[in-house]
């Protein structure tokens, strides 16, 4: 699951060998991508800070806008697709029949500031882009200064 919101890790030794093992060190170039038993994937994620919004571009060529399922459940932001395909080749003397099935499913922990009644998806090229629009905050007050005596 991928926090949104800025956070500030500690740093120990196990913490940061383990952050360092595990933050896509050994993961396979996009252009390498395998898909497993299942049929299942984890496509390349960026995520976008604005001053008015947020942007998550999904990596997920090969499927359609009706492929994909995306849902806000307590804070969390969910995106996944499933996509089954079946081929078939007949003639007189043979028939060949293939089946394939695809699917992901990413989370996304969305910060307090997300309007969430505002959210826009689009996919196109093979790019589902999430458009997060941040609430209006309130009105800024201005710094004040403070006398010290």
């Amino acid at each position: 699951m991928t926090t949104l919101a800025k956070t500030k890790k500690k740093a120990s030794v196990p913490s940061l060998f383990q952050d360092f093992f595990n933050e896509g060190f050994f993961d396979t170039p996009p252009f390498f991508t395998f898909e497993n038993q299942t049929g299942s994937f984890i496509p390349n994620v960026n995520v976008i800070e604005n001053t008015d919004n947020f942007e998550i571009e999904l990596a997920a060529p090969g499927l359609e806008s009706r492929d994909f399922k995306a849902e806000i459940n307590n804070g969390v932001l969910n995106i996944s697709a499933e996509k089954e395909q079946e081929f078939k080749e007949e003639d007189k003397n043979f028939r060949k029949r293939e089946f394939c099935f695809t699917s992901f499913s990413r989370s996304f922990v969305l910060p307090e500031n997300i309007a969430t009644d505002k959210i826009d998806a689009t996919y196109k090229n093979g790019v589902l882009r999430v458009m997060l629009p941040k609430k209006n905050s309130s009105v800024k007050t201005p710094v004040k200064q403070i006398k010290i005596g």
